[in-house]
């Protein structure tokens, strides 16, 4: 059984994470569970996407492996992570953010650039936690159970073979599609989230029924909590690749960010 934990880490304490967990016994890749926090998934059983106002809190991230492995019944060998990791303690971009923004820039997937304080302490926080338990992060060559950090924008590219960043963003559908009524933005937001869930579920079993589609009279919150979960799967995806040896690392000895070859 070889298993995946993606985690859609927020850069604040005060912003909710989407947890996501793969697993494959030799028939393929299979959803596990998927919630919109930590502690949605610390708590409950395999059920979809629950809608509720999910809060921020501090990774644990003894628990969370704990807890995932209990699920798949052996040891999470690799966690995927969509925030800036780095061996050393962040103070600004990175050669990972700028090798990204390099290959990506031109189809608006650039990295955000960190800071001392985005993410900042939480980032190097995360990264010793994993480190203690026996999750290292890779930056090349990942061997036994390691970290890995992610970033959906430039997976999405490879995953859908598009042109450029998918519009998929709920807080920026004004932006995407200024042309239009909010209701409509919302219906070809929504017609994206639909497109994306079909091509991770062509890969990974489970994902469609786990990831229902909001109504575009789903509340923000509502929202927030499947676009979360969403980009967890995502994430657990990219990690399912790495192990796959489909996936190249973005950056140098200190930090890099894993992206999709499918073509390999």
């Amino acid at each position: 059984m070889r298993s995946v934990l993606g985690i859609d880490a927020a850069w604040t304490e005060r912003e909710p994470s989407g947890v996501a967990l793969i697993a494959d016994d030799g028939s393929g890749w299979q959803l596990v569970e998927v919630a919109a926090s930590y502690s949605a998934f610390l708590q409950r059983e395999l059920g979809g996407v629950p809608i509720l106002r999910h809060r921020g809190s501090m990774p644990d991230a003894t628990a969370i492996i704990e807890v995932a492995s209990g699920k798949v019944g052996t040891p999470v060998d690799l966690v995927a992570i969509d925030m800036p990791l780095s061996m050393t303690p962040i103070i600004g971009r990175r050669a990972s953010d700028n090798m990204i923004s390099f290959l990506y820039g031109a189809r608006h997937a650039s990295t955000h650039t960190p800071s001392v304080t985005r993410p900042g302490k939480l980032s190097d926080e995360l990264r010793i936690a994993f480190d203690y338990i026996g999750y290292p992060l890779a930056v090349s060559d990942p061997a036994g159970r390691v970290l890995i950090e992610v970033y959906p924008h430039p997976a999405l590219i490879e995953l859908a073979a598009a042109e450029r960043r998918l519009p998929y963003k709920a807080s920026k559908i004004r932006k995407y599609w200024p042309e239009v009524t909010p209701g409509a933005r919302l219906e070809k937001l929504i017609e994206v989230w639909s497109k994306i869930v079909a091509l991770l579920d062509a890969r990974i079993r489970g994902v469609a029924p786990a990831l229902t589609l909001p109504s575009v009279t789903a509340r923000g919150y509502e929202m927030k909590a499947f676009e979360d979960s969403l980009d967890a799967v995502v994430c657990a995806w990219v990690g399912a690749c790495v192990m796959d040896g489909m996936a190249s690392a973005y950056g140098d000895e200190e930090s890099a960010i894993w992206v999709p070859r499918l073509g390999a």
